[in-house]
């Protein structure tokens, strides 16, 4: 007895310890001075407005942003042709045609794009010398000091779409904020910054140049956009007494700003409290320690750049979602939606970092463009159903760009894995049935229709894997490619799932059956091959061909069939090298390696993503930074999902949701003796916390969200500390739950 109760009593201390593990002064971002470039500069965001603070010409310059500000006039004619079209020009070896109609409007017409707001800025001369830059994690705040004891605070707000600043220790006269409108009208040039990957010029667009308003305590920018539209942002302040000054900054799209609510709001005060309060919930969803300082810190960094840009309520994440680039260009790659893995890996720690909340941004963006989508895959593939453009704006309208991979037709089944994830992951069965099994439903109607019966297999007219020969006729395959048969593979096995869970038996057979007709992905001795007969023969920046190990898992390294192809695939990728990567490759590979249960590869792509592939302020920069030591690619635009990704490699070493059940400690790195995590989430809708001390786990807790049956795999065995037998079933621990209970264990 006494034993048992020194158990369960070593077992809540720990769970103390893993309580505290949230992200302190060792994860803040911490300067002495400031950035001096825009992709160094501290970010703040709210999932609708951004911003990033950094110096310019001698000022202190907030670079202002809003997630839904677009330029939405349409460039690609998407009517003019259809997917049978395109196979035709592949087919007559004409395919100059079809660049010439889907590629070309993406490089030579600036819009559709995202846009940058404003800029906010005081002048540092009557600031003083900065001496310390701090951005607090746990609070989202930023804070920079100055040498003669000014202060300014930054902060955007939670859950409104405002920006707040105060300053503090004001002595003698100080420099209010001015805001400076961007230069959207200086000519219609053609010269200079005109790549779509660096970002072409803002002229370019044709806006009559904003103006600026101004009075006593505020100014108002109005910047007229396209087709009579415009946006504003407004900024208010007040000197609360004579030391100290609070402000405030907004952007409305095609709205005016009210001046009133926002002087209303400085006056009532107690404006940090619900922001604070957000951000305090949102970091006791889950949390890790690992003992790699550097990869936690930029851990940490990772999750909160993730709850400043995924938002409920607000645009799903686009390539740089509220940090658009202040470079007087507009964003690389227009900022837009890319479907082709960008939108896709920036949610993969949501699910299992417990963020769901946030994670359901993506899917709510999806759904609110179903329609749009179903019209597109109408008049596109001729076909009834769901597909989804691999480059769109912010309303669901196709962009064009390589056709291959922006108009693919296999997008709609990447986007269903997360109506699938967050079903799983959550076990909302409202959302199952509102939204998750309709949506697959759709998806998998319009494969059904588009792929075709060949000698009693189903195939795709032509078929594609993301950017492998880039846009050239060769990138089209034939024969099915492996990133486009997983994608079905896995499609039609979850669309199956969620009709059996709805009590569609019959259909659930349907989509089975469907399956089956599919061939099995194609490999050789250097395992998964890119398409058939085509192995992947150079480094190559998409992990595209190995989707069925990660992220669709649908094969699984505790399988003895799928071992040795898994085994083989990571071994010729580490072969051919990663002088054509960029950084989302090594993050997306350090999962693959965390699937083939190579923790120790896996750590070195996340080691080497976060040391050369990062900005300062953790952003990711794709190039490598540091003279191409790992990548002949040494540029920076910066994108996010290389970020979010990182993020996932670090929980698939520590936990792995598979087919029917969830392993434990599955790839830890061999010098990884101490670690803990808590709170992360499993399918099936456990969350689960552990501690490991000198390679031992010494606490495990499992809690039921909605109720079922979870089964654990772990190597060693595992006894309950409070009461709840365990019982093992081949190799997994076999555990019923109710909802809201939990089970209390640790190694024996």
């Amino acid at each position: 007895m006494y034993l048992k109760s020194a158990a369960i009593f070593l077992y809540f201390i720990s769970l103390a310890i893993l309580v505290q593990g949230q992200p302190g002064p060792n994860h803040n971002l911490k300067f002495d001075k400031l950035a001096d470039l825009w992709d160094e500069a501290i970010p703040l965001g709210n999932g609708q407005i951004g911003a990033l603070i950094w110096k310019k010409d001698n000022t202190l310059r907030y670079s202002l942003d809003r997630a839904d500000l677009w330029d939405e006039r349409k460039a690609l004619d998407i009517e003019k042709h259809d997917f049978k079209w395109v196979v035709e020009q592949v087919q007559n070896n004409t395919y100059k045609n079809a660049q010439e109609w889907g590629d070309r409007p993406y490089d030579a017409l600036p819009y559709p794009t995202k846009l940058p707001a404003a800029a906010m800025t005081f002048d540092l001369s009557k600031l003083g010398k900065v001496i310390s830059n701090e951005l607090n994690l746990e609070d989202a705040t930023n804070t920079i000091r100055f040498e003669n004891g000014l202060s300014i605070k930054n902060f955007i707000h939670a859950v409104k779409p405002v920006g707040y600043f105060e300053i503090s220790g004001i002595q003698g006269e100080v420099a209010l904020p001015k805001l400076i409108p961007h230069t959207y009208a200086e000519g219609h040039s053609d010269s200079g910054q005109q790549s779509v990957v660096e970002g072409q010029k803002l002229s370019r667009l044709g806006y009559n140049q904003g103006t600026l308003k101004e009075g006593a305590n505020y100014q108002i920018i109005h910047q007229p956009t396209y087709e009579g539209r415009f946006f504003e942002v407004l900024l208010v302040w007040k000197k609360m007494s004579s030391d100290r000054i609070i402000g405030l900054w907004t952007i409305s799209d095609n709205k005016t700003a009210s001046l009133d609510e926002s002087m209303s709001s400085i006056e009532n005060g107690k404006f940090e409290e619900g922001h604070k309060s957000w951000w305090k919930n949102y970091w006791a969803q889950s949390n890790i320690r690992i003992p790699d300082s550097i990869l936690e810190k930029q851990y940490y960094l990772e999750m909160y750049k993730f709850g400043s840009a995924a938002r409920a309520g607000s645009p799903a994440i686009t390539l740089q979602a509220v940090w658009t680039a202040d470079n007087g260009g507009l964003p690389p790659w227009k900022g837009d939606f890319h479907n082709d893995l960008n939108t896709q890996l920036s949610y993969w720690p949501g699910y299992s970092g417990n963020r769901l909340a946030e994670s359901a941004s993506f899917t709510d963006w999806l759904w609110s463009i179903r329609d749009k989508n179903k019209a597109y895959t109408k008049q596109y593939f001729n076909a009834e159903g769901l597909n989804v453009p691999g480059v769109l704006t912010l309303n669901g309208i196709p962009m064009g760009g390589w056709i291959q991979y922006s108009l693919s037709p296999t997008v709609s089944a990447w986007t269903a894995q997360h109506f699938y994830w967050q079903w799983r992951y959550s076990m909302d069965s409202q959302f199952l049935k509102e939204k998750a099994y309709p949506y697959i439903h759709d998806v998998a109607s319009y494969l059904e229709q588009i792929t075709e019966m060949r000698n009693g297999r189903r195939y795709l007219p032509l078929s594609s894997s993301p950017e492998y020969n880039d846009n050239s006729i060769n990138a089209w395959f034939k024969d099915w490619t492996n990133f486009d048969l997983a994608l079905v593979h896995y499609l039609f096995e979850a669309a199956a799932e969620v009709s059996k869970a709805m009590g569609k038996v019959e259909e659930s057979s349907k989509w089975l059956k469907i399956r089956s007709q599919f061939p099995e992905l194609s490999k050789d001795n250097t395992g998964l091959l890119v398409a058939v007969d085509h192995p992947m023969e150079h480094s190559h920046r998409h992990m595209s061909p190995y989707m069925a190990i990660y992220p669709l898992g649908t094969m699984d390294i505790n399988n003895p069939e799928d071992k040795l192809t898994i085994q083989q695939s990571l071994k010729h990728l580490d072969e051919l090298g990663t002088d054509s990567w960029v950084g989302y490759s090594f993050s997306w590979m350090a999962s693959l390696h965390a699937r083939g249960k190579n923790g120790d590869s896996a750590l070195l792509n996340l080691q080497k993503f976060a040391n050369n592939f990062c900005s300062i302020n953790s952003f990711h920069l794709n190039g490598d930074q540091k003279g191409g030591q790992y990548s002949k690619f040494t540029y920076r635009p910066f994108t996010l999902e290389g970020n979010f990704a990182f993020a996932q490699g670090l929980h698939e070493l520590m936990l792995q949701s598979k087919k029917g059940y969830v392993e434990l400690f599955p790839a830890l790195p061999s010098t990884w003796d101490n670690l803990s995590f808590d709170n992360l989430r499993t399918e099936g809708g456990f969350l689960i916390s552990a501690k490991r001390e000198s390679k031992k786990l010494t606490s495990l807790k499992i809690k039921a969200s909605e109720g079922g049956t979870i089964n654990i795999r772990f190597e060693k065995g595992l006894v309950g500390l409070n009461g709840k037998a365990v019982k093992k079933e081949n190799q997994n621990y076999v555990i019923n739950l109710k909802k809201g209970e939990e089970i209390v264990l640790r190694e024996i």
